[in-house]
């Protein structure tokens, strides 16, 4: 099911299957910013990454000595939320909407932890919060990874390519530091160096066919992608340990994903067992862990 929040500059809608962001449109002009959707390019817009993030090697983990299967980017991107409230924590109904996946049989199954999510989504202003809230219903330790997939709209402009957009890096001069991966989705972690003009760079032909780039070391914490005026028009804030800049490859899809991430895919080398994946996140039983990322549009 569809729901719709808005204020006086946004209208966003979210569905409850997979609490995920399907529009967000500027009231004045009618302007939309999310990707749609189309399956050609990537049929998704906005998935929610519970409880893994990226690839794991051989499609499986190891936990309490048994191997499970699991598969990129976990499974809460494909279920269904329950709605909680369009109102409540001091905010005017219409401008907040929270959605809970609670675990099953089913999800226990694949993943051994009782767990409830929750996904929150505010407007305030011209931005769109999102705030994400995981629970440990469970007797024992959990370990999980979180993270975000927005696909923004580019070109926005009525162009035929996204070739001259680019996207500012803040807090950055000359260069960032990031890593790519293999063709089945692992990680490969030779440092390479993308150059940078005063934080910016602008998309090339072939900008996003090798690799995903993804960003570790808290280099950034705000990252705009650019029209080719070099207008910002989606800004991307979060403080997450890393974060990943993908578009197909191979494909020119008229989108860009800015990726916030608490956690990332294996290593092709990789190992260990669920406690010892990079970047995972731990929760003792009856904790909770909270986070927050939001995007600007103008």
């Amino acid at each position: 099911m569809r729901y719709i929040l808005e204020n006086e500059f946004l209208t966003a809608e979210i569905d409850s299957f997979g609490a995920e962001v399907k529009s967000v449109r500027h009231k004045a002009d009618g302007r939309e910013y999310m990707w749609h959707g189309d399956p050609k390019y990537w049929g998704r817009t906005s998935p929610v990454l519970f409880p893994f993030v990226g690839s794991l090697k051989n499609k499986e983990y190891r936990f309490g000595g048994k191997t499970y299967p699991m598969g990129q980017h976990g499974f809460a991107r494909d279920m269904e939320f329950t709605c909680e409230t369009q109102a409540g924590q001091n905010i005017p109904a219409g401008n907040c909407i929270w959605f809970t996946l609670t675990s099953t049989d089913e999800t226990y199954e694949k993943y051994p932890f009782a767990f409830r999510l929750h996904i929150g989504y505010e407007l305030d202003g011209y931005e769109l919060k999102v705030l994400w809230k995981v629970e440990n219903t469970d007797n024992k330790t959990m370990y999980f990874s979180i993270g975000a997939h927005p696909a923004f709209l580019c070109p926005i402009n009525g162009e035929d390519s996204k070739l001259g957009y680019g996207l500012k890096f803040h807090g950055l001069a000359t260069e960032l530091h990031h890593h790519g991966n293999t063709a089945d989705g692992m990680a490969v972690m030779d440092d390479k160096i993308l150059p940078l003009e005063d934080g910016t760079v602008k998309f090339t032909p072939g900008f996003f066919d090798d690799c995903t780039y993804m960003i570790e070391g808290r280099q950034t914490n705000e990252v705009s992608l650019l029209d080719k005026t070099g207008a910002p028009y989606v800004t991307v804030l979060f403080d997450t340990p890393l974060f990943a800049v993908w578009s197909p490859e191979g494909k020119d899809a008229p989108f860009i994903c800015i990726e916030p991430w608490y956690g990332r895919c294996d290593t092709a080398d990789f190992t260990g067992t669920l406690e010892e994946r990079e970047h995972g996140n731990v929760l003792a039983a009856g904790e909770n862990f909270t986070a927050e990322y939001r995007m600007r549009f103008s």
